[in-house]
């Protein structure tokens, strides 16, 4: 069991934030429906894929970040070696508090619908200042240039924009990929292992495994067809 670290305010000297006084949400959620549903594809699938690991994932939470200044709100943000506080409905457990729980995440993706976010400008600043691992802007549609993924990875005390899309310091990496999610062909950002095989949905392991269940009953059957045509009752094998 990993221990989530607390910033104690006598020892290190430093005021903390009273939670109360933050807003941990504010009950008024835009969204579209095509980045919604990535959001869920991209935090499902580590859910379901990276079970014996211990992380928080999620979607449209604010990460308060900076003492005094107002929480960023990610569309993503994976935070390793953590996990959800046991009763998420105190106020100082509603949202992301980086001196509360002693880190800043490891990967923070935004996903691009408008020009209007400032992804490449004042959000790279906060999470490069917050020194966030790695950076990801996934732009399906291109309204912030040529490139539909931008990846930044923290080098010293700055973000340099990298063609690798193997994330080394997580062990993860992204890629585009082509198929169905929840009904809807489509171009999708996904989790990939380093040999680039997308971690799976609960969904898709469960369709997996049906799959195989029919394909063995099928082998079975026609086993017992021949073994039937030899004069064998497979009843008795």
């Amino acid at each position: 069991m990993i221990e989530q670290l607390l910033i104690n305010s006598e020892i290190d000297n430093c005021d903390v934030p009273d939670a109360n006084l933050l807003v941990t949400e504010d009950d008024t959620p835009v969204d579209n429906l095509a980045s919604e549903k990535q959001q869920r594809l991209l935090v499902g699938s580590l859910y379901s894929s990276l079970q014996n690991q211990i992380f928080l994932a999620a979607a449209n939470v604010g990460v308060y970040h900076t003492y005094g200044e107002p929480a960023i709100v990610p569309d993503i943000f994976v935070s390793f070696d953590v996990k959800t506080p046991e009763n998420w409905w105190e106020k100082q457990n509603r949202c992301y508090l980086v001196w509360k729980f002693g880190k800043s995440p490891e990967v923070v993706i935004e996903i691009i619908s408008n020009r209007e976010g400032e992804e490449l400008d004042k959000k790279l600043q906060i999470y490069e200042k917050m020194r966030v691992s790695y950076y990801i802007v996934y732009d399906p549609h291109q309204n912030l240039g040529a490139e539909v993924l931008r990846i930044y990875s923290i080098q010293g005390r700055r973000y340099v924009e990298t063609t690798d899309k193997w994330l080394e310091d997580i062990g993860l990496g992204v890629t585009l990929w082509n198929g169905e999610f929840e009904g809807r062909n489509d171009s999708w950002l996904r989790w990939c292992d380093q040999n680039g095989n997308v971690l799976l949905t609960g969904d898709e392991r469960a369709k997996i495994a049906e799959e195989r269940a029919e394909n063995a009953e099928v082998r079975a059957q026609l086993l017992a067809e021949k073994l039937k045509a030899l004069g064998v009752d497979p009843d008795s094998i």
